[in-house]
């Protein structure tokens, strides 16, 4: 048994928006066998452009019951029947919610006909209602209202039963089928297609615009991860997406830039702001009054520049204790240790003893300058080696002012002779800042031996 439901809303999110009216057609697979509608009373207001859309206003719910007066019968209609919408989601997510106001738990199993449609109705160019509708020729009297919706659908579903000779209705309804997560115009074959490797992903809508750009580690499941559980607008994304489509980076590092310049490109309107936030966290560098050059880690100010900028404290605290263990520098003049007198680290011998005047302020800054040489500024050009789609190339990426100016993939094998042939074959870029701020959290995860500071060249 079948139950057949259509809701109309005050808007698009279960957790936060409420049911004006709901409908559900009880249908044994062949038929119909009964029907239910009501409007319901919110309590709430109705926003002007639902009612420009469904014809439901304030003054139509006023004397209809709440949900909690109606969840009880709907409750026993729904039981022990199969919960079948056209994009079965919202519809189900939306009653659950209401169901879990009043201490019900709702669970039912549930069939989409969207992606059934797309399964035994294939090569259609939109599986919305009204568009399907048409194409079967099946009328839907009083569009946008929970009856009429829910009754057209029920005759679309009556339709796909009798074409159904292949299970694809079964193969729907067994519970590891592992597809309740996916959005109604993306099937499991699709899904399936996705890389797990990391790049960049884009979302379009049923025209193809991109209406969302994100990057990851692994794509694929990147994207279960997007529609996985509730959220607030996860539904509204879930229903818009028609098409996905990606971009191979090799890196993560490639991977943020480009879903940068993707997202300045683009802008979807599922991108409230691009993810990246600049460094609060600097790391600074002074002389003292006995010529031993000192370091300080603290938060950045608009009155000096820091050598380095960091997300976190934690990034550069630990930063600044690998540079110390690497080049033998003290850790009282880095700023790590406080107390008086010379450092823990030179008694132990880690430490030359530059806090105990030791080490004469030459040889200890002699050390410093090695350190303080392997980090490229950022008026400088960089040539970034990063790695590539697959083990026979590699990424590289070309900065300039610390804008990312061109990035490209080399064959391995591919013998250059001079930096400037590199950033020749590359592709220019439009600049954009971001990319910048995602530069300096790069340089400040030591890993700096993929950077090389080059001179003499602009693209």
């Amino acid at each position: 048994m079948y139950a057949i439901v259509d809701i109309e809303t005050t808007g698009g999110y279960g957790r936060r928006h409420r049911i004006t009216e709901i409908a559900v057609v009880v249908h044994d697979g062949k038929q119909v066998l009964d029907t239910y509608q009501t409007l319901l009373n919110p309590d709430c207001e109705i926003p002007a452009f639902i009612t420009g859309l469904t014809g439901i206003d304030n003054e139509m719910v006023q004397g209809a019951p709440f949900f909690e007066e109606i969840g009880e019968e709907l409750y026993e209609l729904l039981k022990d029947k199969v919960f079948v919408a056209h994009n079965v989601n919202f519809d189900f997510n939306f009653i659950k919610s209401e169901f879990s106001r009043v201490g019900i738990n709702f669970e039912r199993p549930k069939l989409c006909t969207i992606r059934l449609s797309r399964k035994l109705i294939p090569g259609l160019p939109s599986y919305s209602l009204g568009s399907i509708c048409e194409y079967m020729d099946i009328e839907i009297h009083d569009r946008h209202r929970a009856f009429g919706d829910a009754e057209a659908t029920a005759i679309l579903f009556g339709i796909l039963v009798h074409r159904d000779d292949q299970g694809v209705i079964a193969q729907a309804m067994k519970r590891n089928s592992g597809e309740s997560f996916l959005p109604p115009h993306i099937s499991r074959e699709q899904f399936l297609e996705l890389p797990t490797s990391v790049g960049v992903y884009y979302f379009h809508d049923e025209h193809g615009k991109v209406i969302y750009v994100g990057k990851a580690l692994n794509i694929r499941n990147r994207f279960k991860g997007h529609f996985s559980g509730a959220g607030k607008g996860k539904q509204a994304m879930k229903s818009a997406i028609h098409h996905v489509s990606y971009t191979l980076t090799g890196s993560e590092f490639l991977a943020l830039l480009v879903e940068a310049l993707e997202i300045k490109k683009h802008w979807p309107r599922f991108n409230r702001a691009l993810k990246v936030k600049a460094g609060a966290w600097g790391l600074y560098q002074y002389q003292d009054g006995k010529g031993y050059m000192r370091f300080q880690v603290s938060k950045i100010n608009k009155f000096k520049k820091p050598l380095i900028t960091f997300r976190t404290h934690h990034d550069a605290w630990s930063y600044l204790l690998k540079k110390v263990e690497e080049f033998k520098l003290c850790p009282k003049l880095c700023g790590i240790q406080k107390t008086p007198g010379a450092c823990y680290d030179f008694e132990s011998g880690f430490c030359d003893g530059a806090c105990a005047e030791k080490e004469d302020s030459s040889s200890y800054n002699d050390k410093v300058l090695d350190w303080l040489g392997q980090i490229p500024l950022e008026n400088q050009r960089m040539l970034i080696k990063e790695k590539g789609r697959n083990p026979e190339e590699e990424a590289a990426i070309y900065f300039d002012q610390g804008i990312l100016k061109a990035y490209g993939f080399l064959d391995l094998k591919q013998e250059f002779q001079s930096d400037e042939e590199v950033i020749a074959s590359l592709t220019p870029v439009k600049p954009v800042s971001e990319t910048a701020v995602i530069l300096e959290q790069y340089l400040g995860k030591n890993l700096l031996k993929k950077v090389k500071v080059i001179e003499g060249l602009s693209l």
